[in-house]
């Protein structure tokens, strides 16, 4: 089954397949994304701690400066002897991702697999998992946007390359933010579920 928690640019796709992943204990995990630029400026926007979080991690080697944004460290490990060694995200633990999604890169919150949407019954027009489609798609579309924009944006205010501290964060999360404002009315036209559409009428 999928569930579509819409949040805009925040949206979350969950799968219940995730939890018995065919793939192993860690799924896609095992191939984590890289934070792109909007990324590190969402952290830094959504996040009340975020440019902090970001800091301390790079600082600890979890997150690794890399043309384009940030790599997500990948570790070796198993999380119990019964299950295999595993190289990972360096954020993955026994029981599924350990940092908040408003942490995690956004691909981490609504990617879903082939697998999912076919559990899903995709093929059978179940409505959450057409939606889930055509979310992933808008998402998507909408976040390489943005990081084409930011990366002409930053080559052209750091023609040296930007350096990892504060100031260069701070700035990138507005720049986020603006984006984001900009694209109001495209973010606001991502499907929406039936239990989004109930608990927005609830409140």
């Amino acid at each position: 089954m999928i569930r579509l928690d819409i949040q805009g640019a925040h949206t979350q796709l969950c799968s219940t397949l995730c939890a018995k992943c065919p793939q192993g204990p860690a799924g896609c995990c095992k191939a984590p994304p890289h934070m792109d630029w909007s990324d590190v400026g969402r952290v830094v926007a959504l996040a009340h701690d975020g440019r902090d979080f970001l800091l301390a991690r790079i600082a600890r080697k979890d997150l690794l400066p890399r043309e384009g944004g940030l790599e997500l460290r990948r570790v070796k490990r198993r999380e119990a002897p019964t299950e295999p060694m595993e190289r990972k995200c360096v954020f993955h633990g026994a029981g599924g991702c350990t940092i908040a999604p408003s942490m995690r890169p956004a691909t981490c919150n609504y990617f879903l697999c082939e697998d999912t949407f076919i559990e899903g019954g995709e093929r059978k027009g179940e409505r959450s998992a057409v939606l889930a489609r055509q979310a992933h798609g808008a998402l998507r579309a909408v976040y390489e946007r943005w990081d084409a924009a930011l990366s002409a944006r930053i080559a052209e205010t750091f023609p040296e390359g930007p350096a990892w501290d504060a100031a260069f964060l701070d700035w990138l999360g507005e720049a986020f933010v603006g984006l984001e404002a900009a694209s109001g009315t495209e973010l606001s036209a991502l499907p929406v579920s039936d239990e989004n559409r109930q608990a927005v009428e609830e409140r």
